[in-house]
């Protein structure tokens, strides 16, 4: 007869089990919780910077621009006289085929140049006020600046009329200074990395009358360049239109500079809607994305009114029903801006999405800074010694 074990088998108790489980399963659960939320911390801290270098970008470039409207146009706050024909000139729209313009409600339209009377004219700064679209719910503001291209020499050429819409480039100034900066030298009109291509625009001034045009074709040669008609920008007019380049009689000599007409708008036909930067006659380019708000207000200074009571934070300046934060902008110009005022350049991370659905990407920033228009108005204050 075989013997049986007096021993208890060592092991876990129904009830020890189930609480071992639940013990266990807190602990998980507290472990998943913590990998959770540190994932969406990651994913925010992410996020943010992103927005955050997103933001800067866009905003040191809108700055500089902002900064240098005016530059280079002679006499400072110079009031350029555009052709006077019937149909006005425009900018916000690119020398290419389908759908060429970008302002407007839509971002469709083209924008107008500010006429005194009925004749436009082109100035260093160029506000919109309500031209850009509307999004939830509120209208933006589109912003354009003015100033010349100095990386490119074409104002070291002598530019002669050939035609009435070809201009001819020759003897350029390489003994000049100021045209061989650090030892560079005079590009070529066609040059490949800066020279002249469809849809800049080039400033010339022959002797006392000054014109501008818009490249619609290629630089044709090292030296020539193509200003025909039918561009996008309508600079190209006919020669009974004053101040066209078709106006000016074959022979004439004078000189050219290319200028870059800059304008910044909000694009909202893309998810999410962002910042664009389109220049003269060339398709817009993305400065950043998540940009859903845009407002400048602009100081004007008004030489014929007490100068301690300037026009200060003018949302449409110039206009008659304007609102300024102190004194009145009625009547006044663009070339009389003496401060451009970004109130809002709002971007919004929530257009990214949450994780886990968790409404972890509402993470905001707003931009509110001023710009001083140093090319435009200046005006010397100091008391004059006796």
């Amino acid at each position: 007869m075989s013997d049986r074990s007096k021993t208890r088998e060592k092991g876990f108790s129904l009830l020890e089990m189930i609480v071992a489980m639940a013990l266990g399963t807190i602990v998980l659960g507290a472990a998943v919780q913590i990998y959770s939320q540190g994932v969406s911390a990651t994913w925010t801290v992410s996020q943010r910077a992103e927005l955050q270098q997103d933001f800067r970008a866009a905003s040191n470039m809108l700055t500089r621009d902002l900064s240098l409207a005016g530059a280079g146009l002679t006499p400072p706050g110079a009031a350029i006289q555009l052709p006077t024909s019937g149909t006005l000139p425009v900018y916000g729209c690119a020398q290419v085929s389908g759908t060429p313009c970008y302002l407007g409600t839509g971002n469709a339209t083209s924008a107008s140049y500010p006429v005194q009377g009925s004749t436009p004219y082109l100035y260093g700064l160029l506000p919109g006020y309500d031209a850009g679209p509307t999004l939830n719910g509120l209208s933006t503001d589109v912003v354009t600046v003015v100033y010349t291209d100095s990386a490119f020499f074409l104002d070291c050429y002598t530019a002669t009329v050939t035609a009435s819409t070809t201009v001819t480039f020759t003897n350029p100034l390489q003994s000049n200074p100021s045209c061989t900066a650090n030892g560079s030298t005079i590009q070529n009109i066609n040059d490949s990395s800066v020279g002249l291509t469809a849809g800049d625009l080039v400033f010339f001034t022959f002797g006392s009358t000054s014109v501008v045009a818009a490249i619609n074709g290629t630089a044709t040669s090292s030296t020539t360049a193509t200003f025909a008609t039918g561009d996008v920008l309508k600079m190209n007019q006919a020669s009974t239109s004053p101040k066209s380049l078709a106006s000016i009689a074959a022979g004439t000599t004078g000189t050219g500079t290319r200028i870059l007409v800059i304008t910044y708008y909000v694009d909202k036909t893309v998810t999410p809607s962002r910042l664009m930067r389109q220049v003269s006659g060339h398709p817009p380019m993305p400065v950043a994305e998540n940009v859903v708000y845009m407002k400048f207000t602009y100081d004007l200074y008004n030489d014929s009114s007490d100068p301690a009571a300037p026009a200060v934070g003018c949302q449409n300046p110039g206009a008659a029903g304007d609102v300024c934060v102190s004194g009145s902008s009625s009547g006044l110009l663009p070339n009389q801006i003496t401060k451009i005022n970004i109130a809002h350049m709002s971007m919004n991370g929530t257009l990214k999405g949450s994780l886990f659905g968790l409404g972890n990407g509402y993470q905001g920033l707003d931009l509110e800074t001023s710009v001083s228009a140093r090319d435009l108005t200046y005006n010397n204050e100091y008391p004059i010694s006796p």
